[in-house]
């Protein structure tokens, strides 16, 4: 019997996510049960043996639903008889978390998932996020006016408290997983949230997407989840640039001890592709700081630049980054003082950045967590 294209397609994709990683230590997959969460389990199984690689599952037990105890004890039990191991059926309370319930569920599990790594010592854990997943998330960002972070919507790999989350089926549909599961015989569990419209995330799945389908085509799925790879791919040049900015030394020029501390506008400010305290020029070229590839080569894009200025950042220098980068730079900053990164919106960035571009003797900005800023003396500083 020929190999059905579905369970051809996901098998491929978890031996391309499997691929980088290091030998040692199996991987775990999180699964509820759901179609593409168990699609992901037997891909797994059947690859990981192949490669000489243990697969185990974890399945999270959120006590949101009747029955939900059961239910997670008996996908475990399909995980053995699966050839899964190890195998682990995890409790997790949601009550009293921050945020929603999505969002409570959401850090719940994800740390249950993390504990579980370290438990296992397993070399990553994989998710079963699909491309219809991405479309949606990038849907949902758009609703509440994200930036280029929100929309660049789920990495294929991002580290949780040292663990690697992987999601191998970003470029799989959700009807593949279906007919995967269909095809190897296995049933999935139907989770009453998907369809839950107090859930906006439901609402989307059942109205706006079939909306835009039947408007724009099949193809808007995928042209949704191309987005959301190019802006991650902005998205990581950016705050590459933004950590350079806010690492770079105080360089050759001066040091804080000399370093001017009045808060009126200086002619020889560093910014990209200006000129430098020195005179030289910076990124006159569009090709002054590519390498041979194309990429930002990590080059002269920063000298001159003393964003770090004693206990603070100077002005003078923020104000010479462009505002992409100047935003990511206070964003970080405002983490290192203690603002937790939850609570710390676009809002608190957008009054850090006034101090810089917006000066008109305001009064120390307030952060969550309790932290304050001031700029003082040509610097931006916080308040103790």
């Amino acid at each position: 019997m020929a190999l059905a294209p579905s369970v051809a397609a996901i098998r491929v994709a978890v031996r391309r996510a499997l691929a980088g990683l290091p030998a040692e230590g199996p991987v775990l997959v999180a699964c509820s049960g759901g179609a593409d969460s168990l699609a992901l389990a037997v891909a797994t199984a059947f690859v990981a043996s192949r490669l000489g690689r243990q697969a185990g599952l974890v399945t999270v037990d959120h006590g949101l639903q009747a029955g939900s105890a059961e239910r997670a004890a008996a996908v475990a039990e399909w995980a053995g008889r699966a050839g899964l191991a190890p195998v682990e059926a995890v409790a997790v309370t949601v009550a009293g978390r921050p945020g929603g319930p999505e969002a409570a569920a959401r850090q719940a599990r994800y740390q249950a998932l993390a504990d579980a790594a370290r438990r296992h010592r397993a070399a990553a854990v994989l998710l079963g996020h699909t491309r219809d997943d991405q479309a949606e998330t990038v849907l949902l960002a758009l609703a509440r006016g994200a930036g280029p972070r929100g929309l660049s919507a789920m990495p294929a790999r991002r580290d949780l408290a040292g663990v690697p989350l992987l999601r191998p089926l970003l470029d799989v549909t959700r009807a593949q997983t279906r007919d995967a599961c269909a095809a190897l015989g296995l049933a999935p569990w139907q989770d009453p949230h998907n369809t839950d419209p107090s859930y906006a995330r439901a609402r989307v799945r059942a109205d706006v997407l079939p909306a835009l389908v039947a408007a724009l085509g099949e193809g808007v799925l995928d042209n949704l989840a191309r987005t959301a790879r190019l802006l991650a791919a902005d998205t990581a040049a950016l705050d590459a640039l933004a950590a350079a900015a806010l690492a770079a030394p105080h360089g050759p020029h001066s040091s804080p001890s000399d370093a001017p501390r009045s808060d009126a506008p200086r002619s020889d400010a560093p910014r990209f592709g200006g000129l430098l305290p020195d005179g030289s020029r910076t990124g006159s070229r569009p090709s002054d700081e590519l390498s041979p590839d194309g990429c930002w080569s990590g080059g002269p894009l920063f000298d001159g630049l003393r964003v770090r200025d004693g206990g603070g950042l100077s002005v003078v220098a923020l104000a010479g980054l462009p505002g992409a980068v100047r935003s990511r730079v206070l964003h970080a900053w405002a983490r290192e003082l203690g603002a937790p990164p939850g609570a710390l919106s676009h809002r608190h960035v957008d009054a850090l950045d006034a101090l810089v571009t917006a000066w008109r003797g305001q009064g120390a900005t307030a952060l969550p967590g309790g932290v304050r800023v001031c700029r003082r003396g040509g610097r931006l500083l916080p308040v103790d």
